[in-house]
Protein backbone atom coordinates (compact mmCIF):
# COMPACT_ATOMS: atom_id res chain seq x y z
CA UNK A 1 0.00 0.00 0.00
CA UNK A 2 2.56 2.63 0.88
CA UNK A 3 5.41 1.20 -1.89
CA UNK A 4 1.99 2.18 -4.25
CA UNK A 5 2.74 5.51 -4.17
CA UNK A 6 6.60 5.31 -5.54
CA UNK A 7 6.86 5.15 -9.18
CA UNK A 8 9.36 5.39 -11.35
CA UNK A 9 11.69 2.66 -13.14
CA UNK A 10 15.43 4.26 -12.40
CA UNK A 11 16.82 3.69 -9.23
CA UNK A 12 17.85 7.32 -8.44
CA UNK A 13 13.90 8.88 -8.82
CA UNK A 14 12.71 5.71 -6.62
CA UNK A 15 15.03 6.77 -4.01
CA UNK A 16 14.37 10.47 -3.80
CA UNK A 17 10.52 9.20 -3.27
CA UNK A 18 11.05 7.30 -0.63
CA UNK A 19 13.68 9.70 1.04
CA UNK A 20 10.54 12.71 1.09
CA UNK A 21 7.78 9.81 1.68
CA UNK A 22 9.57 9.21 5.43
CA UNK A 23 9.31 12.41 6.90
CA UNK A 24 6.17 12.41 5.48
CA UNK A 25 4.87 9.12 7.00
CA UNK A 26 6.74 10.29 10.73
CA UNK A 27 4.41 13.40 10.47
CA UNK A 28 1.32 11.84 9.62
CA UNK A 29 1.82 9.00 12.21
CA UNK A 30 2.35 11.79 14.86
CA UNK A 31 -0.10 13.77 14.16
CA UNK A 32 -2.78 11.18 13.50
CA UNK A 33 -1.86 9.80 17.30
CA UNK A 34 -1.59 13.01 18.93
CA UNK A 35 -4.92 14.32 17.53
CA UNK A 36 -6.50 11.19 19.53
CA UNK A 37 -4.78 12.82 22.97
CA UNK A 38 -6.03 16.34 22.31
CA UNK A 39 -9.39 15.61 22.16
CA UNK A 40 -9.59 13.02 24.87
CA UNK A 41 -7.95 15.56 26.97
CA UNK A 42 -10.43 18.00 25.55
CA UNK A 43 -13.29 15.82 26.86
CA UNK A 44 -11.50 15.56 29.80
CA UNK A 45 -9.25 12.72 29.88
CA UNK A 46 -5.56 13.83 30.91
CA UNK A 47 -3.62 10.47 30.53
CA UNK A 48 -2.20 11.04 26.79
CA UNK A 49 -0.64 14.29 27.68
CA UNK A 50 0.35 13.09 31.29
CA UNK A 51 2.19 10.25 29.42
CA UNK A 52 3.77 13.17 26.85
CA UNK A 53 1.97 12.17 23.76
CA UNK A 54 0.70 15.56 22.81
CA UNK A 55 3.88 15.69 20.87
CA UNK A 56 4.83 15.88 16.99
CA UNK A 57 7.60 14.23 17.73
CA UNK A 58 7.53 10.16 16.33
CA UNK A 59 9.55 9.11 18.73
CA UNK A 60 7.01 9.01 21.31
CA UNK A 61 4.19 6.96 19.11
CA UNK A 62 6.65 5.03 16.75
CA UNK A 63 5.73 1.37 17.52
CA UNK A 64 8.90 -0.74 16.19
CA UNK A 65 7.01 -3.51 14.98
CA UNK A 66 3.99 -2.09 13.24
CA UNK A 67 6.83 0.73 11.29
CA UNK A 68 9.09 -2.72 10.17
CA UNK A 69 5.98 -4.18 9.07
CA UNK A 70 4.59 -0.84 7.13
CA UNK A 71 8.38 -0.82 5.61
CA UNK A 72 7.84 -5.12 4.46
CA UNK A 73 4.43 -4.53 3.41
CA UNK A 74 3.48 -1.40 3.09
CA UNK A 75 1.49 -1.06 5.85
CA UNK A 76 1.54 -0.85 9.87
CA UNK A 77 0.51 0.81 12.82
CA UNK A 78 1.39 3.50 15.24
CA UNK A 79 1.73 3.26 19.17
CA UNK A 80 -1.82 3.44 20.31
CA UNK A 81 -2.26 6.55 22.51
CA UNK A 82 -3.42 5.85 25.71
CA UNK A 83 -7.29 6.17 26.32
CA UNK A 84 -9.50 6.61 30.15
CA UNK A 85 -12.88 6.61 29.07
CA UNK A 86 -13.76 6.97 32.37
CA UNK A 87 -12.91 10.56 32.63
CA UNK A 88 -15.58 10.81 29.41
CA UNK A 89 -19.44 11.92 30.40
CA UNK A 90 -20.34 9.41 27.63
CA UNK A 91 -17.89 7.09 27.40
CA UNK A 92 -19.00 5.15 24.03
CA UNK A 93 -19.38 8.71 22.43
CA UNK A 94 -16.64 9.85 24.25
CA UNK A 95 -14.64 7.31 22.46
CA UNK A 96 -16.23 7.68 19.28
CA UNK A 97 -14.99 11.21 19.13
CA UNK A 98 -11.31 10.21 20.17
CA UNK A 99 -11.35 8.09 17.40
CA UNK A 100 -12.53 9.71 15.02
CA UNK A 101 -10.21 12.52 15.52
CA UNK A 102 -7.16 10.72 13.79
CA UNK A 103 -8.80 9.46 10.32
CA UNK A 104 -10.18 13.59 10.56
CA UNK A 105 -6.64 15.17 10.87
CA UNK A 106 -5.02 13.30 8.28
CA UNK A 107 -8.13 14.01 5.64
CA UNK A 108 -7.96 17.58 6.16
CA UNK A 109 -4.22 17.55 5.84
CA UNK A 110 -4.58 15.07 2.96
CA UNK A 111 -7.13 17.79 1.39
CA UNK A 112 -4.39 21.10 2.26
CA UNK A 113 -1.33 18.96 0.83
CA UNK A 114 -3.59 18.47 -2.41
CA UNK A 115 -4.30 21.65 -3.05
CA UNK A 116 -0.59 22.46 -2.68
CA UNK A 117 0.16 20.01 -5.19
CA UNK A 118 -2.33 21.01 -7.48
CA UNK A 119 -0.67 24.63 -7.28
CA UNK A 120 3.14 23.97 -7.47
CA UNK A 121 1.94 21.75 -10.55
CA UNK A 122 0.28 24.39 -12.20
CA UNK A 123 3.80 26.43 -11.74
CA UNK A 124 5.79 23.89 -12.83
CA UNK A 125 3.51 23.07 -15.75
CA UNK A 126 3.28 27.33 -16.99
CA UNK A 127 6.83 26.93 -16.35
CA UNK A 128 7.64 24.03 -19.10
CA UNK A 129 5.56 25.85 -21.86
CA UNK A 130 7.65 28.83 -21.31
CA UNK A 131 11.20 27.25 -21.74
CA UNK A 132 12.52 27.26 -18.40
CA UNK A 133 14.75 24.47 -17.24
CA UNK A 134 17.49 23.82 -14.64
CA UNK A 135 16.80 23.96 -11.14
CA UNK A 136 13.95 26.00 -10.65
CA UNK A 137 12.11 23.27 -12.69
CA UNK A 138 13.54 20.66 -10.63
CA UNK A 139 12.49 22.39 -7.59
CA UNK A 140 9.17 22.87 -8.99
CA UNK A 141 8.85 19.22 -9.87
CA UNK A 142 10.14 17.48 -6.91
CA UNK A 143 8.15 20.53 -4.88
CA UNK A 144 5.11 19.22 -6.79
CA UNK A 145 5.57 15.41 -6.09
CA UNK A 146 6.61 15.81 -1.86
CA UNK A 147 2.89 17.37 -1.98
CA UNK A 148 1.55 14.59 -4.32
CA UNK A 149 3.04 11.71 -1.86
CA UNK A 150 1.97 13.86 0.88
CA UNK A 151 -1.90 14.08 -0.28
CA UNK A 152 -1.99 10.56 -1.51
CA UNK A 153 -0.32 8.95 1.98
CA UNK A 154 -2.60 10.97 4.54
CA UNK A 155 -5.97 10.03 2.78
CA UNK A 156 -4.79 6.37 2.52
CA UNK A 157 -3.87 6.61 6.20
CA UNK A 158 -7.40 7.91 6.99
CA UNK A 159 -9.69 5.64 4.53
CA UNK A 160 -7.39 2.52 5.96
CA UNK A 161 -8.18 3.71 10.11
CA UNK A 162 -11.73 3.88 9.10
CA UNK A 163 -11.53 -0.08 8.21
CA UNK A 164 -14.66 -0.62 10.77
CA UNK A 165 -12.99 -3.72 12.21
CA UNK A 166 -10.90 -3.38 15.48
CA UNK A 167 -8.64 -2.50 16.60
CA UNK A 168 -8.78 0.60 13.54
CA UNK A 169 -10.49 3.49 14.10
CA UNK A 170 -13.88 2.69 12.60
CA UNK A 171 -14.07 0.00 14.63
CA UNK A 172 -14.51 2.59 17.86
CA UNK A 173 -16.51 5.03 15.64
CA UNK A 174 -18.94 1.75 14.51
CA UNK A 175 -19.39 0.57 18.53
CA UNK A 176 -20.71 3.64 19.91
CA UNK A 177 -23.89 2.55 17.62
CA UNK A 178 -23.55 -1.22 19.10
CA UNK A 179 -25.56 -2.45 22.14
CA UNK A 180 -23.56 -3.26 24.76
CA UNK A 181 -23.84 -7.02 24.14
CA UNK A 182 -23.04 -7.07 20.64
CA UNK A 183 -19.56 -4.74 21.54
CA UNK A 184 -18.34 -6.83 23.91
CA UNK A 185 -18.49 -9.67 21.59
CA UNK A 186 -16.51 -8.30 19.42
CA UNK A 187 -14.08 -7.24 21.24
CA UNK A 188 -13.94 -10.00 22.81
CA UNK A 189 -12.15 -11.40 19.34
CA UNK A 190 -9.99 -8.19 19.00
CA UNK A 191 -7.13 -9.64 18.68
CA UNK A 192 -8.49 -12.34 16.37
CA UNK A 193 -9.65 -9.90 14.24
CA UNK A 194 -6.64 -7.83 13.51
CA UNK A 195 -4.77 -11.09 12.58
CA UNK A 196 -7.03 -12.10 10.23
CA UNK A 197 -7.41 -8.67 8.67
CA UNK A 198 -3.77 -8.62 8.20
CA UNK A 199 -3.22 -11.64 6.70
CA UNK A 200 -6.25 -10.62 3.94
CA UNK A 201 -4.13 -7.42 3.71
CA UNK A 202 -1.05 -9.54 3.08
CA UNK A 203 -2.14 -11.53 0.94
CA UNK A 204 -4.35 -8.76 -1.25
CA UNK A 205 -0.72 -7.09 -1.48
CA UNK A 206 0.09 -9.30 -3.84
CA UNK A 207 -3.03 -10.69 -5.39
CA UNK A 208 -4.49 -7.43 -6.52
CA UNK A 209 -2.52 -5.39 -9.06
CA UNK A 210 -4.14 -2.25 -6.66
CA UNK A 211 -4.63 -1.16 -3.56
CA UNK A 212 -8.38 -0.33 -3.13
CA UNK A 213 -6.81 2.50 -0.33
CA UNK A 214 -4.23 3.88 -3.11
CA UNK A 215 -6.89 4.17 -5.61
CA UNK A 216 -9.85 5.74 -3.02
CA UNK A 217 -6.45 8.45 -2.35
CA UNK A 218 -5.83 8.84 -5.72
CA UNK A 219 -9.10 9.90 -6.86
CA UNK A 220 -9.75 12.07 -3.75
CA UNK A 221 -6.56 13.72 -4.48
CA UNK A 222 -6.97 14.89 -8.08
CA UNK A 223 -10.97 16.15 -7.15
CA UNK A 224 -9.08 18.25 -4.93
CA UNK A 225 -5.85 19.37 -7.14
CA UNK A 226 -7.02 19.49 -10.68
CA UNK A 227 -9.96 22.27 -10.11
CA UNK A 228 -7.10 24.09 -8.27
CA UNK A 229 -4.32 23.23 -11.19
CA UNK A 230 -6.78 24.37 -13.78
CA UNK A 231 -7.44 27.83 -11.77
CA UNK A 232 -3.84 28.80 -11.74
CA UNK A 233 -2.68 27.86 -15.02
CA UNK A 234 -5.85 30.05 -16.03
CA UNK A 235 -4.40 32.62 -13.90
CA UNK A 236 -1.09 32.21 -15.18
CA UNK A 237 -2.02 32.96 -18.85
Amino acid sequence: MLFSLIGGRDFKSILIQFVLLLPILLFSLSLHETMHGLVALKLGDPTARNMGRLTLDPRKHIDPIGFLVLMVFGFGWAKPVPVNARYFKNPKWGFALVALAGPLSNFLLGAINAAIYGLLWAFYYNASLHGVTGFRLELLYWGALFFLLAAMLNFIYSVFNMIPLPPYDGSRILFAFLPPRAYFAVMKYERYILYGLLAVLILCSYVLPVSPFSWVAEKLTYLIANPVFKGVLTALN
